[in-house]
């Protein structure tokens, strides 16, 4: 039984939720998202609350019924807050820049790497002296922010023997012990 989807959602102050056939669409004062909605699972908007109900206890029909509440919850905390995920260069040399809607960061490959941003989404590049920069990925729409975050450290995952690479602020990275010399 989903405990998830059993629970009502309530409109924030300056949101607009409008249905329409199976499409829900969310505006804020950061943007407008849209989710298409299965069948099985039937959306009630009524005095600022949202409540799903789905037609039967089937097991797609459970997990759809806490996935489709979820996403809508997303989606209206993503227009009035919005999302963010940090992300620091750990290396000698590594540096991000952006140039509008591109991202270029040097991670000690023969050539820079050149990332085409969406448009829905906001990168930042902050260079400190002493200190790593950190490229903040954000936006209204926390699956694509993600996914942008994720795409960027995979072009270079941290190492565990001296930290190197791409990894979110709050990631802790687990260092292996190298090669101990021959006694």
């Amino acid at each position: 039984m989903s405990r998830i989807g059993k629970n009502p959602i309530t409109i924030a102050e300056g949101v607009t939720v409008v249905q329409e056939g199976t499409v829900i669409t969310v505006k804020g004062k950061l943007g407008e998202l849209s989710q298409d909605i299965n069948a099985s699972v039937t959306v009630t908007i009524a005095d600022n609350v949202i409540t799903f109900t789905r037609e039967s206890d089937h097991k797609d029909h459970r997990s759809k019924h806490g996935l489709y509440r979820a996403l809508i919850a997303n989606m209206i905390e993503g227009v009035t807050k919005g999302y963010a995920k940090k992300l620091e260069l750990r290396g000698v040399g590594y540096r991000a820049t952006t140039q509008g809607q591109n991202l270029d960061i040097s991670t000690g490959y023969s050539h820079n790497i050149v990332f085409d941003i969406p448009t829905e989404i906001k990168v930042v590049a902050e260079t400190e002296k002493g200190k790593a920069p950190i490229i903040t990925v954000s936006g209204c729409d926390k699956q694509l922010v993600g996914a942008v975050a994720a795409r960027i450290r995979a072009e270079r995952k941290p190492e565990p023997y001296k930290g190197k690479g791409i990894r979110y602020v709050d990631e802790y990275v687990r260092k292996k012990a190298g090669k101990t010399a021959a006694s």
